[in-house]
């Protein structure tokens, strides 16, 4: 009875927690990421503020929360998505990265162009795609490629490469949306054709001796 009662307490904090960074993925959308906080969150879902610290330290911690809970979305979406030639399935992430980044142009700023949005002592050195499981997607569909030929190098530097080109493009038409890029979507896949047709062509180094961080 005891242990019973224990785990319907669990399934009830889970669920409040979801119902918790579900409300907050729609404050964001619905008001912008300066909309966020604890007082306006509880309100959503009817409860006190001081029960939300139950659930999230700060702000921040809450800013953690849905930045793995977008990453894990997004995951869903990419696997949607399968080719039987590799590099198309590569290039279905980078599309899929831009839909959701063009989407959702204010929980983008968050996951991505938030200063320190992952806590110091949750980071563990060479292992991001543990905490990103569309990294881990991109790095798996990048190691295909060079597995069947298509790219040739290191798989960790030939992803990290796309990352920053995807990331750098969706920043920029966010930041910049009045700057003629012409229609974001195809500006977007521009980007991703010109620079898959550069790692083609060429064998890709690591990018450093040292274990990889992010």
């Amino acid at each position: 009875m005891l242990h019973n009662a224990k785990q319907r307490r669990e399934l009830r904090r889970a669920s409040l927690r979801s119902e918790l960074i579900a409300a907050a993925h729609k404050l964001v959308q619905e008001e912008g990421y300066d909309a966020l906080t604890i007082r306006k969150l509880a309100q959503r879902v009817g409860l006190a503020p001081m029960s939300v610290y139950s659930y999230f330290a700060d702000k921040q911690d809450i800013l953690y929360a849905l930045a793995e809970d977008a990453f894990e979305a997004l995951a869903q979406r990419i696997e949607q998505h399968q080719s039987d030639d590799p590099l198309e399935a590569l290039r279905a992430v980078m599309v899929e990265y831009a839909a959701f980044g063009l989407g959702n142009p204010d929980e983008y700023r968050i996951v991505a162009m938030t200063e320190h949005v992952t806590p110091a002592e949750k980071l563990e050195a060479g292992q991001p795609q543990e905490r990103n499981p569309a990294m881990e997607l991109l790095i798996g569909r990048v190691e295909a490629c060079v597995k069947a030929g298509k790219l040739s190098g290191d798989a960790r530097a030939i992803a990290t490469m796309l990352w920053a080109v995807g990331h750098g493009t969706i920043a920029l038409l966010i930041t910049f949306p009045h700057y003629q890029f012409g229609e974001a979507k195809v500006f977007a896949e521009r980007m991703y054709d010109l620079t898959l047709a550069g790692l083609t062509a060429q064998h890709i180094a690591p990018l450093s001796d040292e274990p990889a961080t992010c």
